[in-house]
């Protein structure tokens, strides 16, 4: 019996978590939401997870009735990420490591997602699209790596999808994300968009410039509503996603697909994937807000199958880096 313990803090949620042996024991996290039309910034994110770091790590530790000399391994949440609010998380959890004298191990962010996926919903093999504030990526695994069959050659969906919000204005609580969903349900007129795939790459900028460009001159002139674009944008995004998926799949020869990260909440999203796979004969797998979303125990479980493999990382490589590929990671713990 393992039971891992993970930090994660590589954007605006901070999340601890703990793990036993693929049982989820706690999963606690914290939100940093500024204003609506405003982002948030590296530094106040950081100083958003310094001040609730200690409170979320009490409340996992009861939530799970762990006590720390149980613990077998601290896991943390090495990059992809934004950088300081990175350290102020791994800095924690190298002192917790320490205090309790226990062995510590770094976690690539998106790895992490695709472990808690497979962990939840029992898919064995898929095709994996990875979409999230900072990447978009379709994955699937051979020969001891998640490979990058295609991603975004610009900004990653929840970017665009936040810069959209700001456009708009919309509200930021509980994510921009969200709203943008909740009210794209309300909108009844397509509004024509740039539709870029590259091959097995997606491009988002033009698509977030030109709506911003549009935007406010088509709700004055009552051509559409905030609600028409919400839907015209979600519509256009999805549907590039979903063809790159498609040709990763027959690729592959797979016939499942695994959607994570904090965008694979979308239901709208699940449902045109979802569309996609029975005309295949395919099966999607989605999880809800309390795994796809960015959290600690999703860490605590990549970390947990690397320990159980024999990885631990030495204290002076416990370091962050804002770019870590997902195809950078040998992921010696699954078989071929």
């Amino acid at each position: 019996m393992v039971i891992a313990i993970g930090f994660e803090g590589s954007a605006n949620k901070l999340g601890i978590g703990i793990i036993r042996d693929g049982e989820v024991l706690s999963n606690v996290r914290r939100t940093y939401i500024t204003p609506p039309g405003e982002g948030f910034l590296p530094r106040d994110t950081a100083k958003h997870h310094q001040a609730n770091i200690l409170t979320v790590l009490d409340e996992s530790l009861k939530e799970s009735g762990i006590s720390p000399q149980e613990i077998d391994c601290v896991c943390y949440t090495k990059g992809p990420g934004m950088g300081a609010p990175l350290v102020s998380v791994a800095v924690v959890a190298r002192t917790v490591a320490q205090l309790w004298g226990k062995p510590i191990v770094a976690v690539n962010h998106c790895i992490g997602h695709i472990e808690m996926g497979r962990l939840i919903t029992g898919a064995s093999n898929p095709t994996v699209l990875y979409v999230s504030g900072g990447n978009t990526q379709v994955i699937a695994y051979s020969a001891k790596r998640y490979r990058i069959f295609g991603e975004t050659i610009d900004i990653a969906i929840g970017n665009c999808l936040d810069r959209f919000a700001r456009v708009l204005k919309i509200s930021n609580d509980p994510s921009p994300g969200y709203n943008i969903e909740q009210m794209a349900k309300k909108g009844k007129k397509f509004i024509e968009l740039p539709y870029t795939v590259k091959g097995m790459d997606v491009s988002f900028s033009g698509v977030s410039s030109y709506i911003e460009s549009i935007a406010e001159e088509k709700i004055a002139d009552g051509t559409c509503t905030p609600e028409d674009l919400c839907f015209s944008i979600q519509e256009t995004l999805f549907a590039m996603l979903v063809e790159i998926t498609e040709r990763a799949m027959a690729h592959c020869r797979s016939e499942e697909v695994l959607i994570v990260g904090g965008v694979g909440c979308n239901k709208r999203l699940q449902e045109m994937m979802g569309q996609m796979c029975v005309e295949r004969g395919a099966k999607l797998y989605a999880t809800d807000n309390r795994f796809c979303i960015d959290n600690g125990v999703m860490i605590a479980q990549a970390g947990w199958e690397m320990f159980r493999a024999g990885i631990v990382t030495p204290m002076e490589d416990t370091w962050c880096t804002q770019r870590y590929r997902t195809d950078e990671v040998e992921v010696i713990w699954r078989d071929d």
